[in-house]
C-alpha cells in the first residue's frame, strides 16, 4: 500500500504530543506527503478526515489510541501508534522513533495486522433501544458505581447461563484488551491477533468461575439483578448508567481494526515482558 495521505491524531493536553504533532507535520511537508491533524477525542473531525487517508498516526498513550480508534470503527483506515505514555501496549513505536517510522511508511516497510474489537448495546429493562449501541477496542466493563457496594450480575453466553456474580463488576475484553483491566482482575492474556472474548468477574464473592474465554460467534449478556448504583464503561473513555433489569450485550465486531506494524517493531510477547518489567521497576 503506497502512502499518499497521512492523518495525525494527538493528545492536546500533552505538551510532548503537541510537539510531536508539529514534528510529524514538518516531516510530511518536507516529504511532500498530504496530511491533516485533529485531537484524538474530536471524533467528528477524525471521521471527516479519514476518507482518502492511508494511515492514521496516533501520538500519545493508550488512552489517546483508544479514543482515536473509535473513528476507524466506522471508516476503515489502519492505525499506527507512537507512544508517549508509560505503558503503550497499543503503540508500535516510541516518540524518538517518529521520523524513522514515517520513512518506513513511505518506503512500504511494514505489515498490517488485524485486531478484533467489540460491539455492544444496552437493553433497557431487557428491551433494545436504538441509541444505546457502542464499540470498544479493549473492553466493555459492567461495574458498581462510586459507592463501595457490590452488584449482582446474571451472565449468559448465548442461551447458556454462566453464573450469577456478586462482585464489583464484570469485564468483557477483546484479545487486545486482555492485557488491561481483565488481566488485573485475574483474566488470561491472549495473543492480540486471536479472535475470542474474555469474560472476567471483578473481585467475585465466593465464585467458582474466575475467567472464561469464549468464541467470537457467541454473545455475552449481563443483566443487572441488584445494584445500588451501576454503570457500563466503554474502553474507559465513556460511562453510561445502568438500572436494575438492564441488560448489556457484547459480541465481536465483524470487521477488524487494522494496525500498522513497522518492520523490526518489537514482537508482542517481547513487548509485554518489557512493559511489565518497566512497570515493576
Amino acid at each position: 500500500m503506497s502512502i499518499g495521505r497521512i492523518g495525525i491524531a494527538f493528545n492536546p493536553t500533552s505538551e510532548a504530543a503537541v510537539e510531536l504533532r508539529d514534528r510529524a507535520e514538518a516531516w510530511c511537508e518536507t516529504a511532500g506527503i498530504a496530511h491533516w491533524s485533529a485531537t484524538a477525542g474530536d471524533l467528528e473531525t477524525l471521521r471527516g478526515g479519514l476518507p482518502g487517508t492511508d494511515v492514521l498516526v496516533v501520538l500519545g498513550g493508550d488512552g489517546t489510541f483508544l479514543r482515536a480508534a473509535q473513528a476507524v470503527v466506522e471508516v476503515d483506515v489502519p492505525l499506527l501508534g507512537v507512544n508517549l505514555g508509560k505503558v503503550g501496549f497499543l503503540s508500535k513505536a516510541e516518540a524518538q522513533e517518529l521520523e524513522p517510522v514515517l520513512v518506513q511508511l513511505l518506503d512500504g516497510d511494514y505489515t498490517v495486522g488485524e485486531r478484533m474489537a467489540l460491539t455492544g448495546g444496552i437493553l433497557r429493562g431487557g428491551r433494545a433501544a436504538s441509541d444505546e449501541s457502542f464499540s470498544a477496542l479493549n473492553d466493555i466493563v459492567i461495574a458498581r458505581g462510586s459507592l463501595a457496594r457490590v452488584v449482582r450480575l446474571d451472565v449468559t453466553i448465548d442461551a447458556s447461563h454462566q453464573a450469577t456474580f456478586v462482585s464489583d463488576g464484570l469485564v468483557v475484553s477483546s484479545p487486545t484488551g486482555s492485557t488491561g483491566y481483565s488481566f488485573s482482575a485475574g483474566g488470561p492474556i491472549l495473543d492480540p491477533q486471536s479472535r475470542n472474548l474474555v469474560v472476567t468477574p471483578i473481585a467475585g464473592y465466593l465464585s467458582a468461575i474466575r475467567s472464561i474465554v469464549v468464541s467470537p460467534r457467541q454473545v455475552v449478556r449481563c443483566r443487572v439483578v441488584d445494584a445500588f448504583e451501576a454503570l457500563v464503561s466503554i474502553d474507559g473513555r465513556e460511562d453510561r448508567r445502568l438500572q436494575v433489569g438492564d441488560v448489556v450485550e457484547v459480541r465481536a465486531l465483524e470487521r477488524p481494526i487494522r494496525f500498522v506494524e513497522p518492520t523490526g517493531a518489537m514482537p508482542f510477547w517481547d513487548l509485554l515482558r518489557t512493559k511489565v518489567e518497566l512497570l515493576l521497576s
